[in-house]
């Protein structure tokens, strides 16, 4: 018997997913537990953590956002997710997450340290888009930097239309 896509309402409740900061909706899944912590010039991490991330119709945006650490990105289903990344020199990747990767849509992305980061839902069928994030070392809020628009402007304004749709200010 044929599977029908799950809505995004039904992800949310089976996955246990709660609102992010930065936009959509997310749970963390794992921490290593079992290992002992990474001492950092923050404090001390877990050595990684994972969560799912769900972008949707009602939330389609992940606001710019920098994280010191390295993510890992994996994507599972729905509609393709469109990342921006720019990097400490300016220079702006656009990468799309998705299943076609026979037209260059990726699996797995990796986005380094020190890199902003967006990503946004594109329009299609399901009116989400699922992935996973595996973060070493492992995430914390102190770690993280929301993009504040004006700074981020004045900082790379070659890309000042982007700040305008993808931060939340």
């Amino acid at each position: 018997m044929a599977h029908s896509q799950p809505s995004a309402q039904e992800l949310i409740a089976a996955l246990e997913l709660g609102p992010h900061m930065e936009g959509g909706y997310y749970r963390r899944t794992f921490q290593s537990d079992h290992r002992a912590m990474v001492e950092i010039e923050g404090g001390q991490r877990y050595w990684m953590t994972s969560i799912y991330y769900l972008l949707t119709e009602d939330s389609p945006i992940g606001h710019f956002h920098l994280n010191r650490s390295d993510i890992v990105h994996y994507y599972h289903l729905g509609d393709g997710i469109q990342y921006s990344l720019i990097f400490p020199d300016g220079t702006l990747k656009t990468v799309v997450m998705g299943s076609d990767v026979v037209t260059g849509e990726c699996l797995q992305l990796h986005v380094p340290g020190g890199v902003w980061k967006a990503s946004q839902l594109k329009d299609g069928a399901s009116g989400y888009g699922l992935i996973s994030e595996a973060v070493s070392p492992g995430f914390d809020f102190a770690d993280m930097e929301m993009g504040d628009r004006q700074k981020l402007t004045e900082q790379f304004p070659e890309h000042s239309a982007l700040f305008e749709k993808l931060t939340q200010a």
